[in-house]
């Protein structure tokens, strides 16, 4: 195959190139991404380590300059300065679209101010691969990371419930999994799809309701992706189970489980999920 890049040198301006990379498969690259990286003065990245596997794979062997949560306001005159000299410089993340959720954006509104051009690279972003695959609204909420602090998580939890669109976190597995509890407290009702190890040999897609979330047993490497679908109208909260729903329960608890048994209770009734699941605990708590 032949890739027609003619002129492509006189295309490329001096500023800076906010340019996404893979978020986990190397071939998840742009060909426009790849001339921007090898024509770059310099490029900002996280970690060189991880920044290296990519760069060597298609022989790019622009100067790297390290640029992390902990230095970037350290860079910023550096950076600055190297941008005012008419360079090339590319701004990269470990993975994915820089800025969101990632260093960057200091540097971005630095650079308005000092009314240097900005120019985005387009690619991989694992919010947008995530929604896509999702079948949820195709409105969404990007929240990032949970916060530190359990008090703030349920306090942006309260806000985030009203929300009519899909919510999209990013979260560690064992933060995922101290979570579950105000999960079901502020998303009662609503259907979880849980993205791990996104585009690599390992990738795993869990959808469930998240009524009836269930932790890891272990905890799987590397970051979740976790969307939250929109909020639906609730059923009557008035309407309780019928005696023939409950007999029909009794008799299917020690062949399925309680999110089974839920499915399919839920299918012929008018009954919240969360009241029939609440029943099922409830008997097998008494066996």
């Amino acid at each position: 195959m032949i890739l027609h890049t003619e002129n492509i040198n006189n295309k490329i301006k001096s500023g800076l190139y906010i340019v996404s990379t893979p978020i986990g498969n190397l071939s998840d690259i742009t060909l426009r991404a790849l001339e921007v990286l090898k024509r770059s003065d310099y490029i900002l990245c996280e970690d060189t380590r991880i920044s290296k596997n990519l760069l060597e794979r298609y022989e790019i062997k622009s100067k790297l300059i390290a640029n992390h949560k902990f230095n970037e306001k350290k860079n910023l005159l550096k950076v600055i300065d190297i941008l005012k000299s008419e360079s090339i410089v590319s701004l990269i993340s470990d993975a994915g679209t820089p800025s969101i959720s990632d260093p960057g954006a200091i540097l971005v509104n630095e650079c308005v101010i000092n009314k240097i051009d900005i120019f985005p690279i387009p690619g991989a972003s694992a919010v947008s691969s995530a929604v896509s695959i999702s079948g949820f609204s195709e409105k969404y909420f990007f929240y990032g990371f949970f916060p530190e602090k359990n008090s703030k998580l349920k306090e942006d939890f309260e806000r985030l419930a009203n929300l009519e669109s899909c919510i999209v976190f990013f979260i560690s597995p064992r933060k995922f999994n101290r979570s579950i509890k105000n999960l079901k407290h502020y998303f009662s009702n609503r259907k979880i799809l849980v993205c791990r190890e996104m585009t690599k040999f390992y990738e795993e897609y869990i959808r469930a309701d998240v009524d009836v979330l269930e932790p890891f047993k272990s905890d799987p490497k590397g970051e979740l992706t976790i969307i939250i679908s929109e909020k639906v109208k609730e059923k009557n909260s008035s309407i309780t189970l019928k005696e023939s729903d409950k007999d029909n329960i009794q008799k299917l608890i020690k062949k399925l489980s309680i999110k089974d048994i839920t499915d399919l209770i839920s299918q012929n009734t008018n009954v919240s999920k969360k009241e029939i699941y609440n029943y099922c605990l409830k008997l097998k708590n008494e066996q």
